[in-house]
């Protein structure tokens, strides 16, 4: 599905479309979560859970940087 990006006051934003919102199973006010993944951007309904996940994971990769590169090699 092929979306564009509108100006929204001083800020940019995406509309998106009817059907994908009922594909979300989302609806005006709602909040999504966007995650990084190999492939590109994955939005997914917004999840309190994950979301504290997510900072706890990211906070402990910023905290070990070094260590986690060279278990990466």
């Amino acid at each position: 599905m092929k979306l564009k990006i509108t100006t929204i006051g001083n800020s940019a934003g995406v509309i998106l479309p009817k059907e994908l919102l009922a594909r979300l199973h989302v609806s005006k006010g709602d909040e999504l979560y966007a995650l990084e993944t190999p492939d590109g951007i994955r939005l997914t309904v917004y999840d309190e859970k994950l979301a504290a996940q997510m900072e706890v994971a990211e906070r402990i990769m910023r905290e070990r940087r070094t260590l986690l590169h060279k278990l990466a090699q």
